[in-house]
């Protein structure tokens, strides 16, 4: 089961490789021209291009807008976004974008997201807990609220 999953990686990535490679060609943009706009070293760009490495969301960020194409598309090509996600996408999508979070935190909540869809899809938990939140009782103001009604 790991190979699989390993196999699925280096085909997302070389696939991404590939897209990226055929976008900067398009562009007309050599290798060290697309690396210097990007912000990133002409080696390590190389190895994205044939799929060698995985560039994380920031470093296709900086390629998506040195080649003038959109982010999301390359999120969906490195298999950090789904295209069959609906709703889930744009959580997902909130993560990678948001630059308040480092590289590592944001991998971190994809990765327990992806779970709990797993988990939940696995079990149907996200209809029992649908059902448990409409019998739980409800408040209509917090603590603080009452405090500062008082006042």
């Amino acid at each position: 089961m790991v190979r699989m999953a390993k196999g699925k990686v280096v085909k997302t990535v070389g696939s991404l490789g590939d897209y990226l490679k055929e976008q900067r060609v398009s562009a007309r943009l050599s290798l060290r021209q697309l690396a210097d706009q990007a912000g990133v070293s002409n080696p390590y760009l190389s190895q994205i291009e044939r799929g060698l490495r995985k560039p994380s969301a920031e470093v296709l960020q900086q390629i998506a807008k040195a080649l003038r194409i959109s982010a999301e598309q390359l999120y969906i090509r490195a298999g950090i976004l789904s295209p069959d996600d609906g709703v889930g996408g744009s959580v997902e999508l909130a993560i990678v974008s948001d630059t308040g979070l480092t590289e590592r935190q944001k991998q971190s909540l994809l990765d327990v997201y992806a779970s709990f869809l797993a988990l939940n899809a696995a079990d149907g938990s996200v209809d029992a807990a649908a059902g448990a939140q409409e019998d739980a009782p409800t408040t209509t103001e917090t603590d603080s609220d009452a405090v500062a009604n008082e006042g």
